[in-house]
């Protein structure tokens, strides 16, 4: 082979990697979020839910379970308070997530929310989750970060129990640009 071709097929390649960066980063997640919208596939579940009160089916009961877990680069200790609980479809109920900042440095958290059986994901509806917002601990500090949802007793009768898991990110860095970004003083001419 010549020079010119090994220049050629490098140039080619790296504008392909070029490309499929771009699309992962920027194509992939709208797409991604769409789909799982769709489909309920992935269980993600929605935004934050208006409860309107609705009969409450006591004819039977849903075990909602729950799992905690961190991404690689996140050193918190994260847990839920119970491991399951048992609720009525209609029925608001409460719980907590424990969340404790063991480094010297102030961090921010960022929980991203999943549940099985994903069928099961446009009948459970958050009123209150500490996953809408980032969490902020102090070097240190503990958390109760509170949790409010309601299954529908529209649910299917052959669901008896929901797993919501939250796994947990590090935004502190990504926050903290953001931050320095938006406060950076405008260059001045002169």
């Amino acid at each position: 082979m010549k020079i010119s071709e090994n220049i050629k097929i490098t140039t080619k390649l790296l504008a392909l990697a070029a490309s499929m960066l771009v699309f992962a980063i920027f194509v992939m997640p709208p797409l991604y979020d769409a789909f799982c919208e769709i489909t309920g596939l992935n269980g993600k579940t929605g935004a934050r839910y208006e409860a309107v009160p609705a009969a409450i089916d006591t004819s039977r009961f849903i075990t909602v379970q729950f799992v905690a877990s961190n991404n690689d680069n996140m050193p918190w200790k994260f847990s839920p308070s119970v491991m399951s609980v048992e609720v009525h479809p209609g029925e608001v109920m409460d719980t907590v997530f424990l969340a404790f900042n063991p480094t010297e440095r102030d961090m921010i958290g960022q929980a991203i929310p999943s549940l099985v059986p994903f069928k099961a994901a446009e009948y459970f509806h958050k009123t209150e989750c500490f996953c809408f917002n980032q969490q902020v601990l102090k070097a240190g500090e503990k958390a109760d970060l509170p949790l409010r949802f309601i299954v529908d007793p529209d649910i299917p009768k052959n669901v008896n129990t929901i797993t919501l898991s939250y796994t947990l990110f590090d935004v502190t860095e990504r926050i903290s640009k953001n931050i320095d970004k938006n406060n950076a003083e405008p260059a001045r001419e002169g």
